[in-house]
């Protein structure tokens, strides 16, 4: 009984982990106010979101591989701590005007943060349940997904309110938060005995027998479609995580006749109309995860991967004709849905393809991909603002859906063969 508790406990931790680390999924709350606060373009402003993205991916990867080395409490700790002092300096770099150190607390430090801690609880949770695992380690997934919900909602609403709306004091209430709640929930990231025991030995015996067939897998024909197929599925999703609320503000002007943006309530309901979207969506992008997951037990992975890539093909082309924010943030939420979808069936086909001895090293693997979208995605529409600002929206979606229906071709190329 006391068993059965811990486990259940550490699933709690882990989701409230996966729940704070994923607030960076509400950037596009900040996208917009930042660049009006110290006169960056969309581009620049971007940057910050895009490094933090690759940095997650990369160090994911990295991460994942050491977890049974350095042990996943302390890799949690570590990066949960990095991710908080990202916002806490990310504060002086917007107070001082300083872009660099932006990229370099947010993106880089505060990215590295993200993706040491990410990894941990999902490890952590599916080596203590035999069964239930897919329960279990859907509840942590799908604490990343939310985490939007909670940033633009809650703390940042309620850190702008009580800051007298200064955007750098609430990005150091948001770290001084993070950095607080972060390590105790990580502190309860910890292995079975039994897997504490066999760790070290059965690290070293995979990596002596498994490295150099491990590295023909990755520059493999099939390997490299699973990690583009993955790659385009983020950028897709990436077009609005980064710039949804934006987007949405845009639409939302020209139903006004004259919308006057001096007036403090006009901007104020611009700013709520976005943070409800974000909220809403990342409802949608947590229950991806479960939805498609479940929907590839059924019609299979890559037949559930195809479904995806030309599902959101398809609302991309429909979007270049919408101008209706309420039909453009169902657009949205269905897009969200397919990205979270895409984290829920990536590791089952890499496990039915490659098996569970050589999944971890290879899902770390394509993690990077995550990281490359994380570039492509939201410099696509920052490049469309600043050049293209009154048909952003329109190149955007028509790019996007072009990279998709690529997608869609290449999955036609996968074999499926199991190794």
């Amino acid at each position: 009984m006391i068993k059965m508790d811990r486990k259940w406990l550490i699933v709690i931790m882990g989701t409230l982990t996966q729940l704070s680390l994923g607030t960076v999924y509400a950037w596009s709350f900040f996208q917009t106010p930042i660049t009006e606060l110290v006169g960056w373009s969309n581009t620049q402003v971007a940057w910050a979101f895009s490094l933090s993205i690759f940095m997650l991916g990369v160090m994911a990867a990295w991460g994942g591989a050491k977890i049974d080395k350095y042990g996943p409490r302390k890799l949690a700790i570590i990066g949960g701590v990095m991710y908080a002092l990202g916002y806490v300096i990310s504060a002086y770099a917007l107070s001082s005007g300083t872009l660099w150190l932006l990229y370099l607390a947010f993106g880089v430090l505060g990215g590295a943060g993200l993706g040491l801690a990410y990894v941990t609880p999902v490890a952590t949770v599916s080596k203590w349940f035999t069964e239930k695992q897919g329960l279990a380690t859907g509840m942590v997934v799908m604490g990343f997904g939310l985490g939007a919900l909670v940033m633009s909602k809650l703390l940042a609403p309620f850190f702008l309110h009580l800051s007298s709306n200064s955007l750098s004091t609430t990005f150091l209430y948001i770290g001084l938060t993070l950095i607080v709640v972060l390590p105790i929930s990580a502190s309860f990231m910890q292995l079975p005995p039994t897997e504490k025991e066999k760790s070290q030995v059965q690290t070293k015996k995979s990596i002596v027998s498994s490295s150099s067939s491990v590295s023909k897998l990755i520059f493999s024909k099939s390997f490299i479609i699973i990690w583009l197929m993955f790659m385009i599925n983020v950028v897709a999703g990436m077009i609005f995580i980064s710039f949804q609320s934006p987007l949405l503000q845009d639409i939302l002007k020209l139903q006004i006749p004259t919308p006057d943006l001096s007036d403090a309530s006009v901007v104020a309901s611009l700013n709520s109309s976005g943070a409800t979207l974000i909220a809403v969506s990342s409802i949608f992008n947590g229950l991806g995860r479960f939805f498609w997951g479940a929907v590839s037990d059924k019609i299979g992975r890559i037949t559930t991967f195809r479904l995806l890539l030309a599902l959101q093909a398809l609302i991309f082309v429909a979007l270049i004709f919408v101008s209706h924010p309420l039909l453009f943030s169902v657009f949205v939420c269905i897009v969200l849905l397919c990205y979270g979808g895409g984290f829920g069936v990536i590791p089952s086909l890499i496990n039915d393809s490659y098996g569970a001895k050589l999944m971890p090293v290879l899902y770390g693997t394509t993690l990077t991909a995550w990281g490359v979208g994380g570039i492509i995605g939201p410099q696509i529409v920052a490049f469309m603002k600043d050049n293209y600002s009154d048909d952003a929206g329109l190149y955007a979606f028509v790019i996007g859906g072009s990279i998709l229906v690529l997608g869609l071709i290449l999955s036609y190329f996968y074999s499926g063969k199991k190794v």
